[in-house]
């Protein structure tokens, strides 16, 4: 565990590069708006085996409803056997600039008692996004990947995720979201992870392209002012997105996964002078009770005395020395030779940041 872990501490050193890296600016964020919608919806999938839903209230109602759309209106007090019907959540992704009439993937997932979708059909549903708005209608056959088998005397046999399914192309757009693409005076672009002098590298780059076009607004946003026509527009917007940045220095960060004992220091990490020790104390105990008997006809009475040996073991003797300014590498070498397991290397961070010589952020999660 201590070599695996040491190697993996190594192979990040090995593969931290030494000069200032390019990026494209298509990699550091991206222009607002011009995102994907969450879109949900409810429906009924119809046709299983057997493993539907059966009597659930819900579905009931839900039924209800959709033989009422085809005409056919179910007597008062009546609540049909629905052992091949489930009630199901439905999930879908709206691209950047849908079109109605485009197809898009739907994911549905059981949300009642339903054993299995296998083989089943989704009936016509509407999607909403957040706004409450209906942006595209579901419907299809089911792709499920899953199986569920049950016998009678109560085993049960499940392979993957027999209640969720997908639909290919399973849904079609209704209704374009609105991204001020073609009207915005200027458009706004987001960096993935708000940094300021980042920001100031895109736009000293966008207006060597193209001169006094970017702005900064704040750590993390940036205005471009393009052309009113949409197809100059797009040209430069491409353009830009191609150009290269050498992004700021990740900020100095330690990351401590405490469920799992996994930490991860990046190449930003440096030491101020200290000295770490690390050493086990351990102490063995044996208890071996000695039978004192007495001699035959003597009238004793046999007796235990009780002997007790203890041992002291104290391993790891070893004194790290860091020079001001240490680097990862030179942790990494130190924590090597001092042969630290995950849970005492996190022990040793804090220490030293406590003491005021690890000029890094710790994130414990």
């Amino acid at each position: 565990m201590h070599r695996l872990f040491s190697s993996i501490l190594v192979a990040l050193v090995a593969l931290a590069p030494a000069a200032a890296r390019s990026e494209r600016v298509r990699d550091l964020g991206a222009f607002q708006g011009v995102r994907a919608n969450q879109l949900t919806g409810y429906g009924v999938v119809v046709g299983l085996a057997g493993s539907g839903d059966d009597n659930l209230e819900y579905l009931t109602q839900a039924m209800k409803g959709a033989s009422g759309r085809l005409g056919l209106q179910l007597p008062p007090g009546v609540a049909p056997g629905l052992k091949n019907a489930a009630a199901v959540l439905i999930t879908a992704e709206l691209p950047a600039f849908a079109k109605p009439g485009q197809p898009i993937d739907v994911t549905v997932s059981a949300i009642g008692k339903a054993k299995s979708l296998r083989g089943g059909a989704l009936i016509m549903a509407p999607l909403y996004g957040a706004d409450g708005q209906i942006y595209a209608m579901a419907q299809g056959n089911l792709a499920v990947g899953g199986l569920g088998i049950s016998a009678r005397d109560g085993s049960q046999l499940t392979v993957n995720i027999p209640t969720v399914g997908r639909i290919d192309s399973g849904a079609t757009v209704e209704r374009a979201v609105s991204t001020g693409f073609d009207s915005a005076p200027q458009l706004h672009w987001n960096l993935f992870a708000s940094d300021f002098l980042t920001a100031a590298r895109v736009r000293d780059a966008v207006n060597r392209r193209y001169p006094g076009i970017a702005t900064v607004l704040d750590g993390v946003s940036l205005a471009f002012t393009l052309p009113a026509s949409a197809n100059d527009r797009a040209s430069m917007m491409a353009a830009i997105e191609m150009i290269d940045v050498s992004p700021a220095e990740s900020a100095a960060k330690v990351i401590v996964n405490s469920r799992t004992g996994t930490v991860v220091i990046n190449a930003a990490v440096r030491l101020s002078p200290a000295a770490i020790s690390h050493g086990k104390l351990t102490i063995k105990i044996d208890e071996k009770p000695r039978v004192s008997q007495p001699n035959a006809f003597s009238g004793g009475q046999t007796t235990v005395t009780p002997s007790s040996q203890i041992s002291v073991d104290e391993g790891g003797n070893h004194v790290a020395l860091f020079k001001p300014g240490a680097s990862l590498s030179s942790l990494v070498n130190a924590l090597n030779k001092l042969g630290v397991s995950p849970s005492d290397l996190v022990a040793i961070l804090e220490a030293l940041k406590q003491a005021g010589a690890l000029r890094a952020e710790m994130v414990v999660i």
